[in-house]
């Protein structure tokens, strides 16, 4: 991690660029495996499970009698775990929905906002060195308590045709209604455009590599919802001297071991934190078994040290991270200055990893500057929001003149008329 002192604000723009690589080279191939999974279906699948995953698959759904087996082989401490952050998810993603209000915005003119659930959506679970099982709980919830009538999940097979047993366990906890072994871009594509095995979805959501983002990106300009913009997963801390350096380092690590994509930054007003942080990565990088990934991912990641806190929030809204740890005496007066965030950890007892899995907030979050103006993964995700309105005859008398006032001004005089014909009769 490469530390920088004091940068002017001109060399802001640059010092935060993301780690970036040039995707036109993988749209071509993305964009072949869409289309041929899109004509072809079920036969596509097959073909592009035995080039990439290494196995041949006749059937891709799992029964339950797999499911049930794949449970077994859990610990009961894992299952408990898996369980207990299903509760705090659960819990928190609850609170979410609202009742619906009728606002009689003037007399005899209600109006009134409901939310419906998405018919149809789809999960995508990368398999692979991490199989992210914890998403399933972040998106599967949410999915279930927006009332989402079919919730289907991919993620990859392994070489023996089977898929990690926490993915199954986790899937079945959170009512998905299908679960299929197939990775990939033809995962995507499976779901955009469906297949005689597969039903089509309405939006997709969950992580990926570059080619399964490629993907995602675009089918949505063939007009099917994904989730939001997505890239490498990154966290920022935000520390004065009051952190334990110690502290500052493993959250910086467990971001970093991700992928060597992954970026982590660390700002503060306070040099010797800095060092004392660069001393700890030192040490605790080896004893990561992926220290490999994060050795990768830390040549991409900065130590900015800046003159005073006013410019290190600054700094930190223009960054506008996934992740923001805030490790500073007033963290959450300074939370309050934060604009460009996708969650926030208050505290030296708040690491990113508790969010990750088990707090109850939603680790699926905005990256790439993209907190700026997207929210992480919510109930809402999961819905529509359709209005409603009915008017009286006399609120239609009362709120009549307005209307045919604005339509007449803009030279809409069917508009007008569709008010008027109703006040003469």
């Amino acid at each position: 991690m490469k530390t920088y002192l004091y940068p002017d604000k001109k060399d802001w723009k640059e010092l935060l660029m993301r780690p970036s690589f040039d995707s036109s080279f993988l749209q071509k191939k993305v964009k072949s495996i869409l289309n041929e999974v899109k004509l072809n279906g079920d036969e596509a699948v097959k073909k592009f499970t035995q080039q990439f995953d290494g196995v041949e698959l006749e059937n891709f759904i799992v029964d339950e009698k797999e499911i049930k087996e794949a449970s077994a082989l859990l610990s009961n401490e894992l299952r408990q775990a898996i369980q207990q952050a299903a509760i705090n998810i659960k819990s928190f993603h609850q609170k979410q929905i609202t009742e619906v209000e009728v606002i009689e915005t003037m007399p005899g003119v209600k109006c009134w906002r409901k939310s419906v659930a998405i018919e149809k959506v789809g999960l995508y679970i990368p398999g692979g060195t991490a199989p992210l099982f914890s998403t399933i709980l972040m998106l599967g919830i949410p999915a279930q308590l927006a009332g989402c009538k079919e919730i289907i999940l991919c993620s990859p097979p392994n070489k023996n045709g089977k898929m990690h047993p926490a993915i199954l366990f986790a899937a079945q906890l959170v009512g998905v209604t299908k679960v299929y072994k197939i990775g990939g871009v033809q995962a995507i594509a499976a779901m955009a455009f469906g297949t005689e095995s597969i039903s089509q979805v309405n939006k997709i959501f969950g992580p990926g590599n570059q080619y399964v983002t490629c993907a995602k990106q675009l089918i949505q300009q063939e007009g099917i919802a994904i989730d939001m913009p997505a890239g490498p997963s990154e966290v920022c801390v935000l520390a004065d001297d009051s952190a334990d350096a110690s502290f500052v380092a493993a959250d910086l690590l467990s971001q970093a071991e991700h992928g060597i994509d992954s970026q982590v930054l660390l700002v503060s007003c306070s040099e010797s934190l800095v060092q004392k942080v660069e001393e700890e990565l030192n040490k605790q990088l080896e004893l990561l078994s992926r220290n490999i990934i994060a050795k990768g991912a830390l040549k991409n990641s900065k130590g900015i040290v800046l003159k005073n806190l006013n410019d290190a929030i600054e700094l930190v809204n223009e960054y506008a991270p996934e992740h923001l740890i805030i490790s500073c005496n007033d963290d959450e007066l300074i939370a309050e200055k934060i604009m460009n965030a996708g969650s926030i950890f208050l505290g030296n007892y708040s690491p990113e990893s508790v969010g990750d899995y088990a707090s109850g907030t939603n680790h699926t979050l905005p990256t790439n500057g993209f907190a700026k103006a997207y929210s992480g993964i919510s109930v809402d995700s999961f819905v529509k929001k359709i209005t409603y309105q009915k008017l009286t005859q006399q609120g239609l008398q009362g709120i009549s003149k307005a209307v045919e006032l604005m339509a007449e001004a803009e030279g809409l005089d069917a508009h007008k008329n569709a008010v008027s014909i109703r006040i003469k009769n």
